[in-house]
């Protein structure tokens, strides 16, 4: 299903401008590419947030809506306020349907807790890997790359050439000398216990702290001063 985001045409730029539409409920953006004019453009704040936390809407094609006229765009880049983590500014890009586009596309890792590593052999998921750049037509673009573990046995690792591709996508970073691995399964690490305190040490700190307490007493009622007649 197709993600859908409206839009407007935006006239006031700068700065100051933005901070304005900001509080009240609109976020800028700009849309570029395929041959055409730059348009700065505006979106309200509530909606695009909640599309904005839709794994989708980071990696597929998008059906922006500007002033009525339908365009497919990619969400490009974006800008998130650092504490509160509000959008700032978004980038959309414009997609030919016959060119070939970069997107980084999400690994989706399946049945982690049956794997082989993990259930038989006590081992623990490392995923060096959680997304990739591929290159497609729009049309077969993935949503996501899914990554089965069950078979992977400790010690093992999967790596991008092992990958199902679906027709037409291609690993940009995939070459005869460049295979890196993705996710592999590892032995867990043994955090060394700290030894128990004996019931004699326990008493002794115990009794330290009592002289303490009485000596930090009788230096503060020393250190009073005179009371003023």
């Amino acid at each position: 299903m197709k993600i859908t985001v409206t839009a407007e045409k935006r006239d006031v730029k700068g700065t100051g401008a933005s901070r304005r539409l900001r509080r009240n409920g609109k976020v800028p953006g700009i849309l570029y590419g395929n041959h055409k004019d730059a348009v700065s453009i505006l979106l309200d704040s509530k909606t695009l947030h909640q599309q904005f936390h839709k794994e989708a809407f980071h990696a597929s094609i998008l059906e922006l809506s500007t002033d009525g006229t339908k365009e497919s765009v990619l969400l490009r880049d974006y800008q998130l306020e650092p504490v509160k983590g509000t959008i700032l500014h978004v980038d959309f890009q414009r997609v030919n349907q016959n060119e070939k586009i970069h997107v980084n596309v999400p690994f989706h890792f399946i049945n982690e807790d049956i794997a082989k590593g993990v259930k038989l052999e006590g081992g623990v998921i490392s995923h060096i890997m959680t997304e990739v750049d591929i290159a497609c037509l729009p049309k077969d673009l993935p949503q996501f790359i899914e990554v089965d573990l069950e078979d992977l046995g400790l010690g093992e690792s999967v790596h991008l050439s092992e990958l199902k591709l679906p027709e037409g996508v291609e690993i940009t970073a995939l070459t005869e000398e460049n295979d890196p691995a993705i996710t592999s399964i590892v032995k867990p690490k043994v955090q060394k216990a700290d030894d128990p305190l004996t019931a004699s040490e326990e008493a002794g700190e115990d009794d330290v702290s009592d002289g303490d307490s009485s000596s930090e007493a009788s230096d503060e009622s020393s250190n009073e001063e005179p009371k003023e007649e």
